[in-house]
């Protein structure tokens, strides 16, 4: 169901404000009526739902998401901002970032790309050829001690073919 004009007026007026009278009043509602109105509307689901909507759409905009950060990490890193410092003599200076700081950016960065890294990849591989090793060595371990089954008597032991060792 679609909002009325009235309607959609007094619920962008409240997400404004928050306050439901002034928003009913603001929307053009009478004024004598305006504080009931408002309470009434907020609880009508097809405005509540839009008032939810428009509000979780300007939650959403205060939040850096993932692409920003890296935007800012990347221009961090090419030194394309500056922060203000201030000199021994109190004076306000631009500066482009230093050379640790742009190493920290592109350590962020690095962090969220980790397989773009020949270092990363390198030691990936090392890692995967010694775990396989280490897979190897169990199942020849495996076989044999499946191929050869020892027999403990008398503190004396023998092979299952009969010959002491």
């Amino acid at each position: 169901m679609k909002l009325t004009p009235k309607q959609l007026k007094f619920a962008d007026e409240y997400v404004k404000t928050g306050n439901a009278t002034q928003s009913a009043i603001k929307a053009g509602y009478a004024k004598k009526a305006a504080y009931q109105t408002g309470a009434e509307n907020l609880k009508k689901p097809q405005i509540k739902s839009y008032i939810e909507k428009k509000l979780a759409e300007i939650e959403s905009h205060k939040i850096a998401d993932a692409k920003e950060v890296l935007q800012f990490f990347t221009r961090v890193l090419r030194g394309e901002v500056s922060e203000t410092v201030i000199t021994p003599d109190g004076d306000k200076v631009e500066k482009e970032p230093d050379v640790k700081t742009r190493m920290n950016a592109g350590k962020e960065i690095m962090k969220r790309y980790p397989n773009d890294s020949p270092i990363v990849k390198a030691q990936l591989r090392r890692l995967e050829a010694e775990a396989a090793l280490k897979e190897h060595e169990r199942k020849q371990l495996e076989e044999q001690t499946n191929s050869r089954t020892t027999i403990v008597i008398n503190d004396e032991w023998e092979d299952d073919d009969g010959k002491n060792d």
